[in-house]
C-alpha cells in the first residue's frame, strides 16, 4: 500500500473536480508540495489563473504551500502585486497607464509595500472563499474557515476564522501541538505514511510518535 502517486493530476477518477496541484501548477513563482489538493466544480486545472492573483515575477514574491494541504473552492491568494504604494496623499497607481503619468515615480514607494513570500504550511486545510493576502505564513496544521481573509500569521494547528481571520480555538494544546511539529508525519517516506495512516488520522500521540 503506497498510495496515490503525487504526480497525476486527477487522482479520483470518478470525480474529476479534484487534483493534486504539483503536476498542474507551471508557474515558476509558485511551489506546491506532494499529495496538496484544490477542489473545483470547474476542475483544478485553472488554479494558477483562478486563485493566485497579482502574482507577477518581476517582483520576486513567491507562493509556497507544502505538502498534504487541501484547498477548497474559490479560494484565494492575493500576492504582492496587488499592493499599492501608500505614502502619498493618492493611493492611484498612475505610473502604469504610462503617457507620462510614469515620469518621477519613484519605485521605492512601491517596494516598500512588498510584503514578502505567502507561505502554507503542510497538512492545511483552506476553506470555501477564504482569502489569504500577501506575506502571510498559514503554519502546519492549521484550518481557516470558509470565506475568512488571513492578513495575519496563523500558529500551527490553529482554527481562524472571521474578516480579519482571528484564532478561534487551538486544534489540541501547547504539549500536544509540539510533539505534532516534532514528528512532522508529512515529511515521512510515503511508504511509512501508507503503513501508518491510522496512527497518523487517530488521535493518539503516543502512537504517532511510536510510529517515528
Amino acid at each position: 500500500m503506497n498510495g496515490p502517486n503525487p504526480e497525476i493530476k486527477h487522482p479520483i477518477s470518478m470525480h474529476p473536480r479534484v487534483g493534486f496541484l504539483k503536476p498542474l501548477v507551471t508557474a515558476e513563482n509558485i511551489e506546491v508540495g506532494d499529495f496538496t489538493y484544490y477542489d473545483d466544480p470547474d476542475g483544478p486545472d485553472k488554479f494558477q489563473e483562478k486563485c493566485v492573483l497579482h502574482h507577477y515575477p518581476v517582483i520576486g514574491d513567491r507562493l509556497v504551500i507544502g505538502k498534504f494541504c487541501a484547498i477548497a473552492e474559490g479560494a484565494r491568494f492575493i500576492m504582492n502585486g496587488a499592493n499599492h504604494a501608500l505614502s502619498g496623499f493618492s493611493t492611484y497607481p498612475f505610473n502604469i497607464f504610462g503617457h507620462g503619468w510614469e515620469e518621477g515615480f519613484d519605485t521605492a514607494t512601491w517596494q516598500r509595500e512588498v510584503r514578502g513570500d505567502t507561505v502554507i504550511g503542510n497538512d492545511v486545510w483552506i476553506g470555501m472563499e477564504a482569502v489569504v493576502l500577501p506575506g502571510v505564513k498559514v503554519d502546519d496544521g492549521a484550518i481557516v474557515a470558509a470565506k475568512s481573509v488571513v492578513s495575519h500569521d496563523v500558529p500551527p494547528y490553529a482554527v481562524v476564522a472571521g474578516n480579519p481571520a482571528k484564532v478561534a480555538k487551538m486544534r489540541f494544546d501547547d504539549a500536544t501541538i509540539a510533539r505534532l511539529l516534532r514528528v512532522a508525519w508529512w515529511d515521512w517516506p510515503v511508504d511509512k505514511i501508507s503503513r501508518n495512516l491510522n496512527a497518523i488520522r487517530g488521535a493518539d500521540i503516543a502512537a504517532l510518535e511510536a510510529a517515528f
